[in-house]
């Protein structure tokens, strides 16, 4: 039996968090790597895993999405675990899925340090990491050393990894880039995500355009095609793109073949934005929480009310009530980042008893 809801949350937020955000100098990076690391070493040892699962965990409501089979609706968002050394963690913490990542086809450092910063005033972060990993056959080697294979179940939960383009890769040489990891990750994955949105790897975003993204969700459909068994392409787009660039989109991965749509990556806008966070605006980097979440909910309800594929809605779910909003506006799934931040797994575990309770 988990533990009390309230007990849960308030012991993350008024105990863990306090003492985790203070550490390291208050360098939100580094205390995001020890983070990893500690769930990590956790996620080795099945009996501490077992132990958290039975105090944290809580059941919510299942769904069946693009042919994978999700214990509950509340998802691990990319960039939080990178690299997929926690990848045996994340069930125990009440999570139905977890997206790995984002991954690219050579290891690479991401960008300079500092790259990330919270704002706590408007509950957000912004973050210019750069797909910092170290490229997608390491990770496939640390998925299989953890025995994880697509639909095996070892993981607890459905695994989809999210990839990207090597920065020092050209625009024109980026299909090529993202079937290296396709090829390496494809084993390991219960669906893949194409991240073409991110704000920070230099002209990225150019691969949302219609001719290019056709190109690329061809190119990987195709590939995965050839297998008995396809593996789902989720594309996720950013909440900057306009209504007809969002048409495109819809367009271009309801022809090609895609299983879904991911909305939103991190923004470059600053709406939102407390008064005391207002300095901070100027940085670089895309801006994730709270000020995300109307934007956000606004780019789901239009995909989910024009096309016919399946939406994973993320971007300012830092409540129960946003994630009832999420799904209220044709979300399928949902996932977490800078919400499982600030709100930790009694978050997860209060988004899963009201999604259960209105079933």
């Amino acid at each position: 039996m988990s533990l009390p809801l309230p007990l849960l949350d308030a012991g993350y937020r008024r105990i863990l968090r306090p003492a985790m955000f203070a550490s390291y100098g208050g360098d939100p990076e580094r205390v995001h790597e020890a983070m990893i690391h500690t769930l990590a070493t956790v996620g080795s040892n099945p009996a501490v895993r077992a132990v958290i699962r039975l105090l944290a965990a809580t059941s919510g409501r299942p769904v069946r999405v693009a042919g994978v089979d999700f214990p509950n609706r509340v998802g691990l968002a990319a960039g939080l675990d990178k690299d997929a050394t926690a990848v045996l963690s994340w069930a125990g913490l009440g999570f139905g899925f977890a997206e790995l990542g984002t991954i690219t086809g050579r290891a690479q450092p991401g960008n300079d340090r500092p790259r990330v910063f919270r704002l706590r005033a408007s509950q957000a972060l912004i973050n210019r990491m750069g797909f910092n990993n170290p490229g997608a056959e390491a990770v496939a080697a640390t998925l299989a050393a953890r025995g994880v294979f697509r639909g095996n179940g070892a993981a607890g939960l459905p695994i989809g990894v999210s990839i990207g383009k090597t920065k020092l890769v050209e625009i024109d040489q980026a299909i090529e880039d993202y079937l290296v990891s396709l090829r390496a990750l494809a084993p390991h994955a219960d669906y893949l995500a194409v991240n073409v949105s991110s704000p920070n790897t230099p002209g990225l975003r150019s691969l949302q355009d219609a001719g290019a993204l056709s190109d690329l969700v061809c190119a990987l459909v195709a590939e995965t095609g050839a297998t008995r068994s396809p593996l789902p392409i989720f594309v996720k787009v950013a909440p900057d793109l306009t209504w007809g660039q969002l048409d495109e989109v819809i367009e271009v991965c309801e022809r090609t073949g895609a299983a879904g749509l991911i909305a939103t990556n991190t923004t470059l806008a600053r709406d939102g934005l407390a008064a005391s966070d207002r300095p901070l605006a100027e940085l670089t980097g895309g801006l994730s929480g709270a000020p995300l979440a109307s934007r956000a909910r606004e780019v789901v309800g239009y995909l989910a009310g024009s096309s016919r594929l399946p939406v994973i809605g993320v971007g300012g779910i830092m409540t129960p009530a946003d994630a009832t909003a999420m799904f209220d506006a044709g979300a399928q799934l949902v996932q977490l980042y800078t919400g499982f931040i600030y709100g930790g797994p009694g978050l997860v575990a209060a988004i899963n008893t009201e999604d259960k309770e209105r079933a």
